[in-house]
């Protein structure tokens, strides 16, 4: 069998002949003018036989073996990866285990650690904690359980802290849980701050313009339409309001106003994205180093760049990253820009429904899903997934079909809010979401639904471009092969997320000797991140990496892998020996 020295114009030519071949030919009948790359034979490994068209078998004899007691220091078992998904590799294999991941906000009802437990072992990859509610010494416990989850069960739960934004909100209700509000009721929205607890059917307002902005027969819009109130008068800093929707209000709700049909700006569009409450906020996050900070009501880019700007100041070194929440109006008039100069995104559908006709969230999901891919960002879809679950222990059916639905777009996390925030279920929702993605996954698997989606460069330089077309033509060889996994060497995570981006339809394994670079791959569609120290030496990195992961039953003698490395930006085929 020939070989090839696996750099990028030699894999570029080995891709275009798996594109053109048949996808029918299993391993040991691929042509042998492909790289087949083994890695040196290791003291345990005997005779391997790999076949190709020309020859029936090549024989490898074995080196003579030296005593167990070599081995296991010559591999020392040094690799960590979340419990969870150890225990999936083991049960089911590589290509069965679930590729959307799973966000789940922070209340209430599992912020105490057993609850905070049994959502890991449900397959939370990402907790969130919603600055709207709650004091910061709340948040540091969770924040505390969490890590503590981490370090002593196993766990590799990432945390994103999510800012409250200016948008207008209402109050805490004077520190009631919630409140019903029944039609026909009048209430009075206030700028004044009432003494605790709230006189009754009142709730205060943090905009100081809000009487002077709304009009009678305004509608004002709370928590994306779960309540309508109607504007019937105005009395100093007091608006009296008739609800017209019934239903349960929450503390700090965001609140719209509509006026003959459309969203009212006016001086709500001139409050600055991130306020002052959001800066302590965020100082409080960096402090505490959490993963992700999830920026609300985000209109430009610009925004994005000065919050990077100041977090690069005061945490070198830190890979915090960056999520913009589209979730206004005018988040949409600049939504390329802003993803692009953002970490990933998050699709808030909920206060997005508020603010533009509901007819049109649907078209502005997919096309946030869309943007995202080909810019090579994580993409969350959030609000109203399994809302009905907060009260019910089933979901509805169009609830489901919704799921499902955002699946089969390609999004990258499907995310929990009131469900497991406040809800009576938080696990029952939190296995159907799971459920239905490992469902939705299989279906297109075994139905090779190929992606045909274009992926524009988006890369700077030559070095960035050759790493895009390797993580292409990997994902592709990948699929063309029914390779088991994808095998990846990386320092910052950009090459497992391209490879995430070419939505292979095996799991990738990427191998990151950093742990917030693990923590910030939990948000990849498909990226199963292990921490791993490693070398330049990619032939040591692959012994030691089979070594470790056969031990451990996560891979078996025969799988096929890909290998891609951003040390040397090369693609290798390879059997387990």
């Amino acid at each position: 069998m020939s070989t090839v020295n696996p750099t990028f114009p030699a894999t570029k030519s080995i891709f275009h002949t798996l594109h053109k071949a048949p996808h029918s030919k299993p391993f040991n009948h691929v042509p042998n003018h492909i790289l087949i790359r083994r890695p040196r034979m290791s003291a345990v490994q005997s005779k391997v036989l790999l076949h190709d068209d020309r020859s029936s078998s090549t024989t490898f004899p074995p080196p003579a073996p030296p005593p167990p007691k070599q081995i296991e220091l010559a591999y020392p078992v040094a690799i960590e990866v979340d419990k969870v998904t150890e225990a999936e590799l083991k049960e089911n294999g590589s290509r069965s285990t679930r590729r959307t991941k799973l966000v789940c906000t922070i209340g209430p009802a599992t912020c105490e650690s057993d609850k905070l437990e049994a959502l890991a072992v449900g397959g939370m990859n990402v907790a969130r904690i919603n600055m709207c509610h709650g004091t910061r010494e709340w948040h540091r416990a969770v924040i505390e359980r969490v890590r503590r989850l981490n370090e002593e069960k196993g766990f590799a739960v990432a945390i994103m802290m999510d800012t409250q934004g200016s948008e207008i909100h209402m109050g805490d209700l004077g520190g009631a849980a919630s409140a019903k509000a029944e039609d026909g009721e009048i209430w009075t929205f206030s700028v004044r701050a009432f003494n605790s607890p709230c006189p009754e059917r009142s709730v205060s307002v943090n905009y100081d313009g809000f009487a002077e902005d709304v009009k009678v027969g305004d509608e004002v819009v709370v928590d994306g339409g779960m309540v309508r109130f109607v504007v019937v008068e105005k009395t100093g800093p007091d608006v009296l309001c008739r609800c017209c929707d019934p239903g349960l209000l929450l503390p700090r709700a965001n609140l719209a106003l509509w006026r003959n049909g459309s969203l009212v700006r006016e001086r709500n569009a001139m409050l600055p994205t991130i306020s002052s409450k959001d800066w302590l906020d965020i100082d409080f996050g960096i402090a505490e180093g959490v993963d992700f900070i999830a920026v609300s009501f985000v209109k430009s880019a610009e925004v994005i760049k000065h919050l990077k700007s100041y977090i690069a100041a005061r945490s070198r070194g830190n890979n915090l990253a960056i999520i913009a929440k589209i979730e206004c109006i005018d988040s949409l008039k600049n939504l390329e820009d802003i993803i692009q100069a953002s970490d990933g995104a998050m699709v808030g559908r909920g206060d997005l429904g508020a603010q533009i006709p509901l007819e049109q969230v649907p078209a502005v999901q997919k096309k946030t899903i869309q943007l995202c891919r080909q810019l090579n960002k994580p993409v969350i879809v959030a609000s109203q997934l399994l809302e009905s679950m907060i009260e019910y222990p089933i979901p509805t059916r169009a609830e489901v079909a919704d799921v499902s639905e955002v699946v089969s777009q390609g999004a990258d996390a499907l995310m929990l809010s009131g469900e497991s925030a406040m809800g009576n279920y938080p696990e029952k929702a939190l296995a159907v979401l799971r459920s239905v993605s490992l469902r939705t996954e299989r279906r297109w698997r075994e139905q090779k639904q190929h992606d045909t989606m274009e992926l524009p460069a988006i890369g700077s330089s030559i070095s960035t471009y050759i790493s895009e077309e390797i993580c292409i033509a990997a994902a592709r060889m990948a699929n063309d092969l029914d390779a088991d996994a994808v095998f990846v060497y990386t320092t910052t995570g950009h090459m497992a997320s391209l490879l995430s981006r070419g939505r292979p339809h095996c799991p990738i394994f990427a191998f990151t000797p950093t742990g917030s670079v693990q923590r910030r791959l939990n948000l990849q569609r498909g990226v199963i991140p292990f921490l791993l120290t490693f070398t330049n030496d990619m032939e040591s990195n692959l012994n030691r990496t089979f070594f470790l992961l056969k031990a451990r039953g996560m891979i078996k003698s025969g799988d096929l892998i890909v290998v891609v490395s951003d040390i040397l930006q090369s693609i290798q085929v390879i059997k387990v020996p």
